[in-house]
């Protein structure tokens, strides 16, 4: 990718492009000193095309629409103009970012962190899951940007703890996943409670035009700003991208091969359903490899504990829904596979970007279905990927071995010798963050491997049974006499009693009365009416 895509050529004597190529670090774009300093601290000089283009606008105090490929820098581009606006020191945030998942909310809060360390920058998440006490308290004592998902925002503004009357900035990250459906009727709620006179900055790696023309409702003159061409693909160039025809039943081979590839770093897996996701992690698992599953039905303390564990290269493969292909930042994320065919062009777009960052290279794996064939031709196109016909492919496959640079011999299960070189999951610990809500999945692909080693415990049957006889119950043996029964069963047997007839012969009597009782009393039928006897039986036949 060329750093100036969809600007002039050199020699066209646009003053505009000569302008902007010589605007490449960020204290050249207006950022301040203590902003710089600190991202220089952290290896950040040059700044990205849409770092380029957005922030001089930002600075200004304009409405942008922002748009550039994913892993190109979006939130420092209106991160740094944010922190550098606002004014600190104050209980009220004057800053809003508003993003669809948690992972992302956190994400962008150590990004401004770093950013703002040396301005002193109050920056706080706010996120469902975790107890609103910690996040109470912080608002208490002031922060000067609040960076949070829809719902714990409207949650904690009922709650009469959270002010958005002041807020002067207001940041949609993911703008066209937060004005979709699910997500624009809580963004409405909040933006009616932030001043009309305000900021408002939009940015995403894909927004189609339904979204721009929806997004001008809450903007004042908006400038769109695109950091590359839009006749480029929104799939990120420095990504291999191999597609396959692969049998469901033949996939866990395949992935499990596709990891003991040469040169491979941390691996990112994307499945469609929070159980796939489990499935896979736990077969992976019992495969040998360090692995971790991610997705909304885990607490979101296991979700943090499995993402720390992925980032500090604990665990080697991150198996997830969605709810970790926006906006996720991790370094050194060598391979990314896409297990089931991704349900929309977006969606395959945010998932390879999760590899080749910051301008480094990744591969991309992605399995389609017989069933899926359909879904792909219009994902390929759109995109237009040269994929249209994907080849079909096995385990065993020599081509799949070549282009992804799997040894000749690599069985399905890692050996045991490479085993273990990672610390795994259990290194991580577990944080306590007082959940909120009925955690209603365990540490699934860490212990479904084991479920069959641990012992389990006898059951036992907690009915309390009654013999009877006569419908009536027995003890030691015997049944309880009831004379009032006894004798009205028939003069024999109130006789065989008078006389001084034994206890066996009173219970023999009842046993034959209650088969009596249980009998049915059937009556032979014909033609629907009750046959009187043997001799009309045979004058009819």
């Amino acid at each position: 990718m060329t750093p100036f895509a969809g600007r002039a050529a050199p020699g066209s004597g646009d003053p505009a492009y000569w302008r902007l190529e010589a605007l490449t670090t960020f204290r050249e774009l207006g950022v301040v000193p203590e902003i710089a300093d600190a991202l220089e601290a952290e290896g950040i000089v040059e700044a990205f095309p849409i770092q380029e283009l957005a922030l001089p606008i930002a600075l200004g105090g304009h409405d942008i629409i922002g748009q550039a490929r994913t892993g190109t820098g979006k939130t420092l581009a209106f991160g740094a103009a944010l922190l550098q606006r606002i004014e600190h020191g104050g209980r009220a945030p004057r800053a809003l970012v508003v993003a669809p998942t948690r992972e992302l909310a956190l994400q962008v809060t150590d990004d401004l962190l770093v950013a703002g360390g040396k301005l002193g920058s109050r920056v706080l998440s706010v996120y469902g899951g975790r107890a609103y006490e910690p996040q109470i308290d912080a608002l208490r004592e002031g922060v000067d940007v609040v960076v949070g998902t829809p719902g714990r925002l409207l949650d904690l503004v009922k709650q009469k703890h959270l002010d958005l009357s002041q807020v002067e900035i207001l940041v949609l990250d993911e703008a066209d996943r937060m004005l979709d459906l699910g997500f624009l009727p809580d963004i409405e709620r909040i933006i009616e409670r932030i001043p009309a006179k305000r900021q408002t900055m939009m940015f995403s790696a894909t927004m189609p035009g339904e979204i721009v023309a929806l997004s001008r409702a809450y903007l004042t003159r908006p400038t769109n700003v695109r950091a590359e061409s839009h006749t480029e693909s929104d799939a990120t160039p420095q990504v291999v991208q191999h597609v396959f025809q692969a049998h469901q039943m033949d996939k866990p081979e395949m992935v499990a091969r596709l990891l003991q590839a040469e040169g491979r770093g941390l691996t990112m897996i994307f499945c469609q359903t929070k159980r796939a996701c489990d499935r896979v992690a736990a077969d992976l698992v019992q495969r040998g490899f360090d692995a971790a599953a991610v997705h909304g039905d885990l607490g979101q303390s296991q979700r943090e504990r499995a993402l720390r564990a992925f980032r500090s290269g604990k665990i080697g493969v991150l198996v997830a829904t969605d709810v970790a292909a926006r906006g996720l930042d991790v370094d050194d994320v060598t391979h990314v596979v896409n297990y089931e065919c991704p349900d929309s062009a977006d969606t395959y777009v945010h998932r390879i970007g999760r590899t080749g960052r910051a301008g480094k290279e990744g591969v991309a794996v992605t399995f389609i279905d017989w069933s899926d064939l359909t879904r792909w031709k219009l994902i390929n196109s759109t995109l237009d990927l040269p994929f249209a016909a994907p080849e079909e492919t096995y385990s065993t496959s020599p081509h799949f071995f070549s282009v992804l640079g799997i040894p000749e011999g690599t069985k399905g299960r890692l050996p045991k010798d490479k085993r273990h070189d990672r610390a795994g999951l259990d290194a991580e610990e577990l944080e306590d963050i007082g959940e909120t809500g009925r955690t209603r999945s365990n540490d699934r692909g860490n212990d479904r491997g084991h479920d069959r080693e641990r012992p389990r415990p006898p059951r036992r049957r907690k009915r309390d049974r009654t013999r009877t006889r006569g419908g009536k119950p027995v003890e030691g043996g015997e049944v309880k006499a009831d004379p009032s029964t006894a004798g009205g069963r028939g003069g024999s047997s109130h006789r065989d009693t008078a006389a001084g007839g034994s206890a066996a012969d009173d219970n023999v009597v009842d046993a034959v009365a209650t088969e009596r009782k249980r009998s049915r009393s059937r009556r032979r039928t014909r033609a629907g009416k009750p046959a009187t006897g043997t001799t009309e039986a045979s004058q009819s036949a």
